[in-house]
């Protein structure tokens, strides 16, 4: 989908705001080059204050990237866009992050077992407010979106979720899984975009890049709103 822009995007200097290597890995696929700075935003939001999970991964996602705007606002050459994301795992409005124990791990995934619950990344996109780099203030446009993507785990046994720990695949993951390898051998269905759940809504971000640089100046004024936070 951006082999019309890929030549313009090529130009820019594009900032990966996110250490994950899965990410780094859908990206490069597509053929983009970047930088990776991850952020170094705490993550530590207080999930009871957001009504929906999409609501706290958005948020999560817009600090994660403002937190390395704002730290490479002083480079000499300006990123042209920072991409940040945030994935998390929800079941009855209940967020599942990365586990922070095999027996977090194990608790999850025997809560997963059988049952459908829903992956949603946010993902936002920021570029510099051209006017306000002019006099020098930390000011940028931020394009934010989420997907959401449900998933039907089958019936998982006790050893079988303990042989899949032993691997130790689910400790970084959000949900204690991982659909792009082993992790995918649990899931039975899934109804949505796949490579949202490996934690990155391709097809998604694709659209929006077209939207804001096949025709930059118009774009940007339909499908981005202004931040100062």
């Amino acid at each position: 989908m951006l082999q019309p822009i890929i030549q313009k995007l090529q130009m820019k200097r594009i900032i990966l705001a996110s250490g994950s290597p899965r990410r780094k890995e859908i990206l490069q696929n597509m053929g983009l080059k970047f930088e990776v700075v991850p952020s170094t935003f705490e993550e530590d939001l207080d999930k009871s204050s957001f009504s929906h999970p999409y609501e706290y991964v958005m948020e999560n996602a817009k600090q994660k990237t403002l937190e390395v705007a704002k730290r490479l606002s002083s480079d000499q050459r300006c990123p042209d866009l920072l991409i940040g994301a945030d994935t998390v795992v929800a079941m009855e409005d209940e967020i599942f992050e990365k586990p922070t124990s095999k027996q977090k791990a194990f608790e999850m995934l025997s809560r997963l077992s059988g049952r459908t619950h829903t992956v949603y990344t946010g993902v936002v996109l920021v570029t510099p407010d051209t006017d306000d780099l002019k006099t020098g203030t930390d000011q940028f446009h931020v394009n934010a979106f989420h997907e959401a993507t449900d998933v039907k785990f089958g019936i998982l046994p006790d050893e079988v979720i303990q042989a899949y720990i032993a691997t130790g695949e689910p400790m970084d993951k959000a949900g204690a899984y991982g659909i792009q390898a082993v992790g995918g051998s649990l899931v039975e269905a899934v109804h949505g975009d796949y490579f949202n759940v490996v934690g990155f809504p391709l097809h998604h971000f694709c659209k929006q890049l077209l939207r804001l640089y096949s025709t930059e100046t118009e774009s940007r004024h339909v499908f981005t709103h202004h931040d100062t936070s």
